[in-house]
Formats: structure tokens, sequence, C-alpha cells
């Protein structure tokens, strides 16, 4: 039903407006209206609105049918009855019946699309009166037996047209008692049925119209039911949508550094691992470990551990690519990142930056044996498109290898885990660069 002060402004698209959310207040709504009886239901302000909206284009392409549909019956009528009946009866017809056709084609226009809400109401009760007086007054001027059939069809015109069209009810009412106004007036004009009868009959044609105009309220408001029960399932399955995705954040994301967790990670990593199986995967993973953790812990306590863990992550987080790397809580105090597409000396790049800046935040760690600031330590490995045989298992195993190696050569540096054909070409090479 399309309320008369909320129709759909020209060039909106119908029904767009129902897939917003709805707000609080607008959800309240909807539960007190559905908890209520059906027949209480009463739609008002926004959610009124996003009704008219959602329901106008269906409610304008059945106006629209049914002007087209009324428009060509006249017009064929119009034309059996030149056949079938006498001529000066037929020449009686033509001037009523042709007030028809334009009421039709007009009303079929200014529905193509919509428009403001006076405009509205003003085509489809002029457009109705105007093609209901068409009908009923062929049969005046045709006169005969073609007079109250023509009323009756008239009647039928206008019980059709309540039926179907899903307007505000006070717009049905109005079409209800013009047809049957015109139906009493034109009928106590007829000369052959006396008064008693008009009133019969026009007491008769009123009980059914006040029946049609009952069950289009009846379907109106049903149709109200069912479009607060769909905003009611659209906000439950939204709000069930963000509980899903409120969960997911919380199985990928590390709840203190607010980075990914170890979880996460190996997912992921399975997957860029799983993907290059044909082309082979260039990565780099980097293996990070606060230095001393511990004894900062015991020193400063718990809640400044954490404090330093929140500080460390955001500081590996600005030293990678935010589009591209992967950064991880790996388990206590050490991180993981993969640096997908890197070669050697892009990741020990990425790596000596991120020592320089914890180094260089002077996070306080007075226990630390390194010195009286917060370090970490850096193990870097390497894999190649030409390094089929490697895992990932493998790769993490090499990182963190070489973070070993990074501690066990006194902490706060980076290290590059080498195959001992690399090494011994390490090693070559530095001693032909002395000679």
């Amino acid at each position: 039903m399309i309320d008369a002060k909320s129709m759909p402004s020209e060039g909106s698209a119908a029904g767009s407006c129902s897939s917003r959310p709805l707000t609080g207040a607008m959800a309240d709504e909807v539960e007190r209206l559905l908890s209520g009886r059906t027949r209480d239901i009463r739609l008002s302000g926004d959610l009124r609105r996003r009704f008219d909206e959602k329901s106008w284009r269906q409610t304008a392409k059945v106006i629209r049918s049914w002007m087209i549909w009324v428009a060509f019956v006249d017009v064929l009528t119009l034309a059996l009855n030149a056949i079938l009946l006498p001529h000066p009866v037929v020449l009686s017809m033509v001037a009523p019946a042709c007030l028809l056709p334009p009421a039709a084609v007009f009303m079929a226009i200014v529905w193509s699309k919509p428009r403001a809400a006076t405009v509205q109401r003003a085509s489809l009760l002029a457009g109705m009166s105007l093609i209901l007086l068409s009908v009923a007054l062929v049969g005046v001027f045709a006169g005969g037996e073609f007079y109250e059939r023509h009323l009756n069809i008239m009647l039928f015109v206008a019980t059709s047209a309540i039926t179907i069209f899903s307007v505000p009810l006070a717009w049905t009412i109005a079409i209800a008692c013009y047809a049957v106004c015109l139906y009493f007036i034109l009928q106590w004009h007829n000369p052959i049925l006396e008064a008693g009868s008009v009133v019969a009959a026009t007491l008769f044609f009123s009980c059914g119209i006040i029946a049609t105009v009952v069950a289009r309220r009846t379907m109106n408001i049903l149709a109200q039911k069912t479009f607060l029960l769909d905003c009611r399932d659209r906000r439950r399955v939204a709000e069930l949508a963000d509980a899903n995705a409120r969960l997911e954040r919380l199985a990928r994301t590390d709840p203190l550094t607010g980075i990914a967790n170890r979880r996460w990670m190996m997912q992921t990593l399975e997957g860029l691992w799983r993907d290059g199986r044909e082309t082979g995967v260039v990565a780099a993973m980097l293996m990070c470990d606060i230095d001393h953790f511990k004894a900062l812990n015991d020193k400063l306590g718990h809640g400044e551990g954490d404090r330093c863990l929140v500080k460390v992550a955001g500081i590996i987080q600005s030293c990678v690519r935010a589009d591209r790397d992967l950064v991880s809580r790996h388990g206590g105090e050490e991180f993981l990142i993969v640096l997908p597409d890197a070669e050697e000396e892009e990741a020990v790049g990425v790596a000596k930056r991120i020592r320089e800046s914890v180094e260089a935040a002077a996070l306080p760690n007075p226990s630390s044996g390194v010195g009286p600031s917060v370090t970490i330590s850096v193990g870097v490995a390497l894999k190649s498109a030409l390094d089929s045989d490697i895992s990932l298992t493998n790769l993490q195993h090499q990182a963190d290898m070489a973070l070993y190696r990074a501690k066990e050569a006194g902490r706060n540096q980076v290290c590059v885990f080498r195959r001992p054909q690399q090494a011994a070409l390490s090693a070559a090479e530095q001693i032909a660069a002395r000679r």
C-alpha cells in the first residue's frame, strides 16, 4: 500500500530503502507491531516510507496493466457493438466511450515512474472517475436495456479496481463512494425503475462494495505485516552476520596486540603454498623474538610486558607493506612475518628496519643483558621459485634456526639462514673480497 504522504521521489529506485539496516527505534517499532494483533498494524514514519518505496513498483505495474487492459476492452467492445448493434445505438455510445481510453492511457503514463504524492493521488482519482463515468454514460446514452446493464458493469469495474489496487485505504474509499453515488444518481433518473427498486439495488451493491473495501483493507494490513516480518528477518540475518564476523575476527586476531594470531597466519600460509605449487612460491619468512622478555616481566611486571608487546607489534606493522605483508603474533614474545615476492636484500632490509625501530623506541628493559631498552632478534629464511622442495614447515624451521643463531651471536641482530652450499659460497665470497 502506498502512503499518500510518503511516495518515493522521482528517480528513486523502488525498494532500495528497504535494503538499508533498521535503526534501533525502527527495530523496536517492528517488534512492537508484530507482538500485537495483526488488525492493529499501522505503519508510520520511516517504516511507512520504506514500505511505500518497496511496494511502489509492484503497485504501479498493476495499475498500468489494469489501465491498458480496460482501454483495450473498451475499444474492442465498441468495435463489436458497431458490428452487432443498430447504427443509431452505436452512434450514441461513441461519444461517452471515447472518454475512457485517453483517461486510462494518461494514468498509465503518470504511473510509469515515481511522482509526487499529490500527482499520484489526483491522477488515480480523476482517472477512475472518468473511466467509471464513461462506462456508465455509455448505457445512459444508449438507453433501454443498456442503461442498467452498463451501470452494473460500472460497479464491476470499480470493484475490480478496488480489489487489485494496493493504494491507501482513503483512496479506496473515495473510489468506492464515487461509484455507489454515481450508480444511485443515474439509476434514480432511470425511467424504467421505481424509487424503491433504485434504493434496494443501491443498498445491495453497496454491501458488495463495502465487502470489497474491507477485503482490500485486510490485504493491505497483511502486506504490511509481511513487510515487517521481512524487516525483522533482515535485521536478524544482519545481526547474525555481524556476530559471525566478530567471531571470525576473534578467531584470527591476537586479543592483546590486535594483529593476526598464529592460527590465522598458518591457515593463510597453507593457502599461499597450496596456490603456488605449480608456479613456485617466492617468499621470505622473518621470525622475531624480544630479547630477555622474561626478565622484563620479572622486573617490571606483566602489565608492562603486555604494553611492550603491543608497542613492538605496532612497530613491526609500521615497517612492512600493509597491503601485502603478513604479520602475526606467533606466541609469547615471538612474531612471525611473511613477505611475499621478496628477495633476500629486501627481506634483510625489512628485518634491519624492524630491529632498528624497536631499539630506537627505547622501551625500558632494565634487566636486559643487551642494553637498558628493549631489543629484538630476527631470523630470516628465504624460499625462491626454484626451491620446490622447501615446504612451509621447512621454511619456518629455517627461520627458527636463523633466530637461534642471532641469539647465540649476542642478540639484537639479524641473521639469515644459509644452507650448507650457500654458507660455503658466502665464505668464499668473503675471502675473495679480503684478497
